[in-house]
């Protein structure tokens, strides 16, 4: 009986540092991966926190800028264009559901939405780059309220995308979107209570591997 009583303590505290493992680890973010991520996106609620896909650093000449682009912005080059489009092929292919899309005013964060197909955003100047390119804002205003929109719970069954730029991802997690490449997303779990945990980071490129790995 000594013995039984000894194993089943020891089961129980095996299974409590188990479970003490996973929520640290979760705490910590990047912890979902492969099908668990994609499964984790399916059933909604998460926020796709994402950088325009790839843009040259400097606006068009007037011969290479395109029709839609009248003011003559930064806008995506080849492989933004086809990141951005595999993008939206991939989360269709996942079923994975986008609801509410939230974009900064520049072309190329709207022009990554458009290729994307993932439908008509709403658009927030806090979401831009103040009209110049890798603007930062030292106040502090602009990294809060992207919090605050990014802690906000999607729909029932629907992931939250938010397109904006580097600077405005870096000052709201700075230690997370440590090099973040063009394109590439945090993907972040609201937690109801005005916060949200970072589960996992994710390149433009990456989706279509997800997509065919599952």
């Amino acid at each position: 009986m000594s013995n039984h009583r000894s194993s089943h303590a020891a089961l129980r505290l095996a299974t409590l540092l188990w479970l003490t493992l996973i929520t640290i680890d979760l705490a910590q973010g990047d912890s979902l991966a492969g099908k668990e991520l994609i499964a984790a996106l399916r059933s909604g609620e998460y926020v796709i926190l994402m950088r325009h896909a790839s843009s040259p650093r400097n606006p068009p000449e007037a011969a290479q800028a395109d029709v839609e682009n009248v003011q003559r912005e930064r806008q995506l080059d080849e492989e933004g264009r086809a990141s951005a489009r595999a993008m939206g092929e991939a989360l269709r292919r996942l079923q994975i559901p986008i609801g509410e899309v939230l974009s900064s005013p520049t072309y190329r964060a709207l022009q990554t939405i458009k290729l994307a197909k993932f439908g008509q955003p709403r658009i927030f100047e806090e979401l831009g780059d103040g009209g110049q390119s890798m603007r930062a804002d030292k106040s502090g205003a602009r990294a809060s309220w992207l919090k605050a929109k990014v802690s906000a719970l999607p729909g029932p069954h629907e992931n939250t995308l938010i397109v904006t730029h580097f600077p405005n991802i870096s000052e709201a997690y700075p230690q997370d979107a440590v090099g973040l490449a063009d394109g590439e997303a945090l993907i972040l779990h609201p937690d109801g209570r005005g916060g949200a945990t970072i589960v996992a980071r994710v390149k433009i490129d990456e989706w279509a591997g997800l997509a065919t790995a599952r």
